[in-house]
């Protein structure tokens, strides 16, 4: 036991007299300018302008595989960088370029939706990280699906 309270105020001093540089003296006033004039430049982001940002596939039946291409633009100054985009259900995938879009360039994305299993109104997402100014863009489909026809169960009757 007594062994234990000495490691500890062992430990506990060596904490103290570890502590006591004052880290602002280490802070290095030319690169906290440096930073400053950096972060300043930092303004200009791409913009993902989408000629729509959803799309509505109609009446579609259970079991169909549908797709949509979404055009989109950079209206920025600096190169447009797809980092990631998801759907939101593993029925929605997207597919994104994956090289840098440069400003006035335009881009495709497509979204295919998979309508097994997903009977009635689908409103679906796809979030899209990219390097804009607030990191993430979504677009929207959605579509209303007729489900299959449910077999009766039970026996035929026999007349």
């Amino acid at each position: 036991m007594k062994k234990g309270i000495l490691i500890l105020a062992g430990i506990f001093a060596m904490t103290i007299v570890s502590c006591k540089d004052n880290a602002t003296k280490k802070v290095n006033e030319e690169n906290v300018e440096i930073a400053a004039e950096r972060d300043a430049k930092n303004t200009e982001f791409p913009v993902m302008t989408f000629a729509e940002i959803e799309h509505d596939f109609g009446t579609i039946n259970e079991g169909d595989v549908v797709e949509h291409t979404f055009s989109f633009t950079n209206t920025g100054k600096t190169p447009l960088v797809i980092v990631n985009a998801k759907g939101s259900c593993g029925c929605t995938v997207p597919s994104y370029p994956t090289e840098p879009i440069a400003p006035g360039a335009t881009g495709e994305m497509l979204v295919k939706f998979n309508s097994s299993g997903k009977p009635n109104q689908q409103n679906k997402t796809v979030t899209i990280t990219a390097n804009t100014e607030t990191g993430k863009e979504v677009i929207k489909i959605k579509a209303l699906v007729t489900p299959k026809a449910q077999p009766v169960s039970g026996t035929p009757v026999s007349e």
